[in-house]
């Protein structure tokens, strides 16, 4: 009875130390763990190396993989990029397995824990920011210690009662044939993705499999089979949290499944060849370390073949998920909410496209009432309004943010982010039906002012397309409505800015004139009064358009402050 409760008391206290030591770990990383997986991920190599070391650190491959998926969502980082994140997060997580083999299970801690539970704890109450992110960090880490600790005390009564000819007997093991060895392996597969499962943890099943080793309890044959399971069974936590999330979130799930599936059967079918010379290395290196080892390289040679196919592996993934969402919204992850920072830039890239959508709606509308052709009511018309409702989508999501923004310059993000919305939602509604664009064709200045309105938006869709998919910096591209034959000159940003804002001065001065020489012509009786009435607010509303397009770009690109001041 004493064994099996030092066993459960292990268990529960390592799981209590490693949550509270992530968390602390995390909150003492704050926001540079963002910043850092962002700049890590250039390439999914680059990324697969940088979430391993990031995971090593923060101890936790969930933070890893919870902070992807947002990052993600948000439009930060491609898929294939999170992709090599989360592959480098499984081998990341092995670091844990090596500090039990290299101290757990070799020398009672209790003299260090206890006095590291003390210190982090008192830091934790007493303490704020980083210090108390610190003092959580520490008494996780004494609490790790104390429980591998009372896990080895239990380990070692539990070695009287089970011995590894209790358990089955595997493939290259002592005595097994093929067949009973393969069931053998299989069936210790199983359990260890079931130890796995129940404890929500691989490293602490692993810390179990390698304390019940150290014990005598397992074979060294036997604790590689059930490593494979725990593997394995790390997978149900990120498959049950995928359920009724994102197609984002879904996708990096099922990822990270077949993942854990391909680096299993591999080690499955090279099990034959190298327990013979893990058993052979037993006789100068000891147990422990070798099942460490053995964990880490598992997880690195699934990496090693995935990696180089991560295209195609992609491409399987999204047709086993495809994206069945708006595409104006599917940045707006809940997964996202968690972290204001990429909360702001998931609303940002809904804008940004949303703002695409209505300014290239406007600009068909306009050109075919330039030619007098009927305003077009189909497609354009759903699209506009659906840009519309992803815009007031993304304005119930900020609401829905957990916290404000750390730093300065997340919160000028979030507030230049704001006033991009604040602009786009006026232009959305007015495309919606608030302007009769029909009457553009209805006299020479109303015919320019809907020219100069419709380049206006050619700009603006221009510069929002780049923000809701960002290009080679040296690149320029042709604006949005010429073909690959037209004669209209390719642009960068700023100069697709500069052109933006010149129409919208324009049109303030056409407006101006506009309306007294409208006004006019109904005392003429050229025009009837609600004509000429018509005709002002039309032009009113164009000018109106491209002010708030020029606005809403401005704060998108972040040179609203830079205007201001200047």
């Amino acid at each position: 009875m004493s064994m099996t409760i030092s066993v459960l008391g292990g268990v529960g206290l390592f799981l209590l130390g490693m949550t509270v030591m992530t968390e602390g770990l995390k909150a003492l990383a704050g926001s540079a763990l963002r910043t850092v997986l962002n700049k890590a991920a250039a390439t999914p190599l680059r990324g697969s190396f940088w979430g391993a070391v990031i995971t090593l650190l923060v101890q936790s491959s969930s933070a890893t993989t919870m902070t992807t998926i947002g990052l993600v969502s948000a439009g930060l980082l491609t898929f294939p990029q999170g992709l090599g994140l989360v592959f480098g997060a499984n081998v990341g997580t092995t670091g844990t397995g090596w500090l039990v083999a290299l101290i757990g299970v070799r020398v009672s801690l209790t003299a260090a824990a206890l006095p590291m539970i003390f210190a982090g704890a008192l830091a934790k109450l007493l303490g704020r920011g980083r210090i108390s992110a610190a003092g959580a960090a520490l008494a996780g880490f004494g609490l790790v210690l104390f429980g591998l600790t009372t896990l080895q005390q239990g380990m070692g009564g539990l070695a009287e009662h089970l011995h590894p000819a209790d358990l089955p007997a595997v493939v290259a093991g002592p005595g097994a044939g093929w067949w009973a060895g393969l069931v053998g392996v299989l069936t210790l597969v199983v359990v260890g993705l079931v130890m796995t499962a129940l404890m929500q943890s691989s490293t602490a099943a692993v810390a179990v499999t390698l304390s019940a080793h150290y014990a005598g309890a397992i074979g060294l044959d036997q604790a590689c089979a059930l490593i494979i399971g725990q593997n394995i069974g790390t997978a149900t936590s990120s498959a049950l949290a995928a359920i009724g999330a994102s197609t984002t979130a879904r996708r990096l799930a099922v990822a990270y499944v077949l993942f854990k599936l391909v680096a299993a059967v591999i080690a499955v079918v090279l099990f034959p060849v190298t327990i013979p010379l893990i058993v052979r290395a037993s006789n100068t290196i000891d147990g422990v370390t070798l099942l460490a080892a053995y964990h880490t390289a598992y997880n690195v040679v699934g990496v090693v073949v995935l990696l180089p196919l991560i295209d195609r592996f992609t491409r399987l993934v999204e047709r086993l998920l495809p994206e069945r969402g708006s595409p104006l919204t599917r940045s707006l992850d809940p997964s996202a909410l968690e972290t204001p920072m990429v909360a702001v830039e998931a609303a940002r890239q809904t804008i940004a496209r949303s703002l695409t959508a209505v300014c290239g709606s406007i600009e068909t509308a306009l050109a075919a009432a330039s030619r007098g052709e009927p305003v077009p009511t189909g497609k354009d018309a759903a699209s506009t309004a659906e840009a519309a409702d992803a815009l007031r989508q993304a304005q119930l999501f900020l609401s829905d943010m957990t916290g404000p923004p750390e730093t300065d310059d997340e919160q000028r993000r979030l507030t230049s982010t704001l006033h991009a919305l604040d602009h786009a939602s006026p232009l959305a509604d007015a495309a919606s039906g608030a302007i009769d664009f029909a009457t553009v064709g209805g006299g020479p200045e109303d015919a320019r002012a809907g020219a100069l309105c419709a380049d206006a938006m050619r700009s603006a869709a221009s510069v929002a397309g780049d923000v809701a998919m960002p290009p080679d910096p040296a690149a320029v591209h042709v604006l949005p409505g010429a073909d690959a034959t037209s004669a209209a000159p390719a642009v960068s940003t700023d100069a697709a800015l500069e052109r933006l804002e010149r129409r919208a001065a324009e049109l303030r001065e056409l407006r101006r004139a506009h309306r007294s020489a409208t006004l006019g012509a109904v005392a003429d009786g050229k025009l009837t009064t609600d004509a000429a009435i018509t005709r002002v607010e039309t032009v009113r509303g164009l000018e109106a358009l491209a002010y708030h397009a020029w606005r809403s770009t401005l704060h998108l690109v972040g040179r609203a402050d830079q205007r201001e001041a200047a």
